[in-house]
């Protein structure tokens, strides 16, 4: 997979063509962010499954707490319908701080992360669901039939997530951009695929990576701010302490994060923060970063914040992955 992470901060007409873009530069998956402060991204899904004709196209990632897992995967079955078995579905635990915000904070984990997949699989395959877990339902099902196989990636970084990714989704999406910390989540997921079930297939581990690429280094690397902030935030301390952060820094980003004081959270962002959690800089820095990380990882999603012209970053990201 070569993919690309589209975020709808921008009008959806924009985000469309952004993703036409893509597709013509040679991305064969388009995820698109879900965070309920931007557009949805169902309806920028909607519109880009006519605007493109071969991409995989799906949220990522979607967390099981915002929307009803039954109700999200009939979102993702709906996008499989209207674009002929293009659909994957990218979920996670979601982002801390985001949650936090709507009062969701403690129902982040991997439990439900995993029972949300498996039902909605059972859901796509036609069958009447009843469960009771982190998240309940009685005799659902959906009223239509879900054309082709849906992968499923989980989202995530932490020792169990990704375990339990390597044990028993498609793939993981592995927030990071350092050889470094790909490094670490392919022995974790190996540590998951051992006790993978045969019928389960391949699995895909994608690096969900920070990028920003443009001719002007300096310019790349201050657009890499915000993403990074949010990186830097919820980040575990054993990621910190692989990259020589310091841990009071990084919290004060995130209590700015909370607060709405997003200018003042980017500026706290350091070069050091930069070089861990991004990909940022010029044509041939991005291309050396991706050819180490994929030492480790299967695939590379180009994530935000792609550049200060992304426009123009898709098709300069396009140019280092074929380096």
């Amino acid at each position: 997979m070569f993919g690309i992470e589209l975020t709808p901060e921008q009008p959806v007409d924009d985000v469309v063509d952004l993703g036409a873009r893509a597709e013509d530069a040679g991305y064969d998956t388009l995820f698109v962010s879900s965070h309920y402060n931007n557009r949805d991204p169902f309806a920028v899904l909607a519109r880009l499954v006519t605007a493109t004709d071969d991409v995989r196209l799906g949220p990522g990632v979607a967390n099981p707490y915002d929307r009803h897992p039954v109700t999200l995967a009939s979102q993702v079955a709906t996008v499989a319908e209207q674009s002929g078995g293009r659909a994957v579905f990218g979920i996670g635990p979601g982002d801390p701080s985001t949650l936090e915000n709507l009062g969701l904070a403690d129902e982040r984990g991997l439990r439900s992360v995993l029972e949300a997949f498996r039902v909605a699989r059972r859901l796509w395959d036609g069958e009447r669901v009843s469960h009771d877990g982190a998240f309940a339902c009685e005799n659902a099902g959906l009223n239509f039939d879900v054309p082709g196989e849906i992968p499923v990636y989980v989202g995530g970084e932490g020792p169990n997530m990704c375990r339990m990714a390597g044990k028993h989704a498609d793939g993981l999406l592995f927030n990071g951009s350092h050889p470094d910390d790909l490094a670490w989540a392919r022995d974790r997921v190996e540590e998951g695929i051992a006790e993978r079930a045969d019928d389960h297939g391949t699995f895909d581990l994608a690096a969900y990576a920070s990028v920003s690429v443009a001719d002007d280094r300096e310019a790349a690397r201050e657009a890499a701010r915000p993403p990074v902030a949010f990186i830097a935030a919820g980040a575990a301390p054993p990621v910190l302490d692989r990259h020589g952060i310091d841990h009071d820094r990084a919290a004060a980003i995130g209590q700015k994060i909370r607060a709405g004081e997003f200018s003042a959270a980017f500026e706290r962002v350091t070069p050091t923060m930069v070089d861990a959690f991004c990909m940022a800089g010029t044509v041939d820095d991005v291309a050396g970063r991706m050819a180490r990380v994929r030492e480790h990882a299967d695939s590379v999603v180009v994530g935000s914040p792609l550049g200060p012209d992304p426009a123009e970053a898709i098709t300069l990201a396009a140019a280092a992955s074929d380096r």
